[in-house]
């Protein structure tokens, strides 16, 4: 009876520092982030200063590893585009978005090489094109082939990441690569490739914040603030993209060419989660269960992987 005694009292003592603990566990969100975008962005804009909470930063890669991340509790949340953002849903990651971005699709591409005889998505049938597995390059293929009125079987697609498919397109070992922005404004800027379609029309040019369902829950004024912070960003650099180009030119080491010619013709912008975000959502899972990369059993519904309630607070509507 004295040891449990005992135990309970040191329990007591303790419980204030566990709970200051957790309180300032949930003074700090984790954001994953990939080289050059929200953080570099953020950074440029001067929104920043004066946070009221400890942002931490992870650098990925790419989209998949951010969300892998994201699902082991790693990270709070993070930008991701809508076609990474839909898989993981559909792979049970707890995660939903609570900011939406459009933007222009001129920077998602087929390309094929300057001299090759292919104008047209028709012209691709029976020939190879190199993306990666599950990305947007992905999804612009599966929207172009649909267009053209192919099935997804009359190409064959090689699964490369973006400096294998560029070599690969330059050997001739491929006939086209889909993949999207810095790539595409720095293969049409250099000479080496044109555009056989793009994603306007075909694709909804959706990118999101997401977070986890645990983050949703415990850090909603955390999230809500970043949230405004990054919207501000955005609205910065969409007026004059010029400063932001010049500090991500010098932060990946490509010719501010590059991304002059992406941030102008996106025209990246915040916009609600309404119903044409939802509904826009919705068609990329329905194409993702017709060409049979997400079996209709786990597909998930774009509502409830959306957060609308972030909307008012933190997007100005436009």
């Amino acid at each position: 009876m004295r040891i449990v005694l005992t135990a309970l009292a040191l329990l007591a003592l303790a419980l204030p520092a566990l709970t200051a603990l957790a309180r300032a566990d949930e003074a700090v969100l984790r954001v994953g982030d990939q080289r050059g975008n929200a953080r570099a962005l953020m950074e440029a804009a001067g929104v920043l200063a004066d946070l009221p909470y400890r942002l931490d930063w992870s650098e990925f890669p790419a989209a998949a590893p951010l969300l892998e991340a994201l699902n082991a509790g790693a990270i709070d949340a993070g930008g991701v585009g809508d076609a990474p953002f839909t898989f993981a849903a559909a792979a049970g990651v707890p995660v939903k978005a609570f900011l939406a971005f459009r933007n222009r699709q001129d920077g998602l591409a087929i390309l094929v090489a300057k001299d090759s005889p292919v104008k047209t998505v028709a012209d691709l049938r029976g020939k190879s094109i190199a993306t990666n597995r599950g990305s947007i390059g992905h999804q612009v293929v599966l929207a172009a082939l649909e267009e053209a009125g192919l099935p997804a079987g009359a190409v064959t697609l090689r699964f490369l990441p973006p400096a294998d498919a560029k070599i690969a397109l330059a050997s001739g070992s491929v006939e086209a690569w889909a993949t999207w922005e810095p790539y595409t404004s720095t293969a049409e800027l250099a000479g080496l490739a044109r555009v056989v379609r793009d994603g306007n029309g075909i694709t909804p040019g959706l990118s999101f914040a997401v977070a986890s369902d645990a983050a949703l829950t415990r850090k909603r004024a955390l999230l809500a603030d970043f949230g405004r912070r990054l919207v501000a960003a955005r609205d910065w650099a969409l007026k004059d993209p010029a400063p932001y180009a010049a500090l991500w030119s010098k932060l990946i080491g490509l010719p501010e060419a590059v991304p002059l010619r992406w941030f102008a013709r996106a025209q990246y912008r915040a916009v609600p989660i309404d119903e044409a975000v939802i509904a826009d959502e919705q068609r990329n899972i329905d194409l993702y269960v017709r060409s049979g990369l997400i079996p209709q059993a786990r597909a998930p519904k774009a509502d409830a992987i959306l957060d609308r309630s972030f909307a008012p607070a933190a997007v100005a509507v436009r």
